[in-house]
């Protein structure tokens, strides 16, 4: 039988798992277990209790009068199907009345799982995709650039530079999903449109890391964390800007936390760097009659706390009605494809989805804008799927079709 190792969890992490008052508070919020209520250990109420136990019986006064004993494989794997079977989207975190940080325990739990061998196995072929193809679709990486084919004219940024003030660090899903590549193809045609000094890495990107830490497999990313800085720094470029909200939380919060060192260069989402040459004057953009509803991607909002940027973006083109959903800001109900669990299970990232596809169809809107290639990705689907008549786009998308 495997043992759950404490030395994943920080000593506050620890403290949290008996911080839990049991309250129940965190269980209606969440998403995934709203789509299978039958899977008790999806709550974050039951994941906290099952760690507990696992850890008392091990470790703790329990160990110490009748001995040490691991969990037995059952109670394991169907922890881990809980733990796995989550988005990651935060919103327990937001309704705790002791403030867990629930996201960043959740990590740990899949670090200590990963550590016993009790993990979904499509995450061995992330593992062995991501660090020997250095993306998360496996295609060749020296066609991270094949979305700009398409371009009616490609910006000298695109591959024509080798130093630049802002390196565009475009993705593995805009990279490689033809469902997104009309999301950087709309970012650069901005970035062109506004002056932006900038460029991109093409092949020289290798995949963020971000899937692989947040499945427990948070080593195996550090081999393109430092890939990705030095190419960055060699650029000599003063800003690294994303569309990818995984992405840019990953480069912000992450990147020197794991090398231990400052980046030495900023990070914005692309709505901060659109928000900024909009009040600067360098983008004009015509009025729009649309009425709109913006979903916040909960790497966007919840985790780095970016709200009103990817708002005041949308609000500064003329005419535009935006009207928000039931939940919204912190309270935003994630659309399903984060967190890995599409891997695992398709059909609760779609019924996650169809949930978020229906507040957004309650306001009335003809369009659902998001800032998260993976965000658009997911709910197009649902759309298409639920038969609604919903465009969704990428904020680039309108703003680089509202361009005067």
């Amino acid at each position: 039988m495997a043992t759950l190792d404490t030395r994943r969890f920080t000593f506050m992490q620890l403290m949290e798992l008996d911080a839990c008052t049991r309250c129940g508070e965190c269980i209606k919020w969440c998403p995934t277990f709203a789509e299978k209520p039958e899977r008790d250990a999806i709550t974050p109420l039951r994941k906290i209790e099952a760690v507990r136990r696992f850890l008392n019986r091990q470790y703790g006064l329990w160990a110490r009068l009748f001995g040490p004993r691991p969990p037995s494989n059952e109670a394991l794997q169907e922890h881990s199907g809980g733990t796995y079977d989550c988005t990651l989207c935060g919103r327990c975190g937001v309704v705790c009345p002791v403030h867990i940080n629930t996201r960043s325990l959740w990590i740990a739990m899949r670090e200590a799982l990963v550590d016993a061998g009790a993990y979904p196995a499509q995450l061995d072929h992330l593992r062995e995709t991501i660090t020997t193809k250095y993306n998360l679709s496996g295609d060749p990486n020296e066609k991270r650039l094949i979305w700009s084919e398409n371009l009616p004219q490609v910006p000298e940024g695109v591959k024509g530079k080798s130093q630049a003030e802002v390196v565009y660090f475009v993705g593995c899903v805009s990279s490689f999903y033809p469902q997104s590549y009309s999301v950087p193809q709309s970012t650069v045609q901005v970035l062109e449109r506004a002056g932006v000094d900038f460029m991109t890495l093409g092949g020289e990107e290798w995949c963020c890391g971000f899937p692989l830490i947040i499945a427990g497999m948070g080593e195996a990313a550090l081999e393109s964390v430092r890939h990705n800085v030095e190419a960055v720094r060699r650029s000599r470029a003063r800003q690294v800007v994303t569309g990818c909200p995984s992405c840019y939380h990953t480069w912000k919060h992450d990147y020197a936390r794991l090398l231990g060192e400052p980046l030495g260069f900023e990070v914005l989402h692309i709505t901060e760097l659109i928000e900024q040459v909009i009040r600067a004057g360098r983008l004009a953009l015509r009025p729009s009659e649309d009425k709109v509803t913006y979903h916040d991607p909960c790497d966007l909002g919840r985790t780095s706390g970016v709200y009103e940027a990817p708002r005041n973006v949308i609000r500064a083109i003329p005419g535009v009605t935006l009207v928000e959903m039931e939940h919204h800001h912190e309270y935003s109900l994630c659309c399903g494809g984060g967190g890995d669990v599409e891997m695992a299970d398709a059909e609760l990232t779609a019924a996650v989805a169809a949930r978020r596809i229906a507040e957004a169809q309650a306001t009335g809107a003809s369009v659902l804008l998001s800032a998260c290639q993976q965000c658009k990705r997911t709910l197009a689907g649902a759309a298409r799927r639920e038969k609604v008549r919903l465009r969704v786009l990428d904020i680039t998308e309108l703003v680089a079709r509202q361009m005067a």
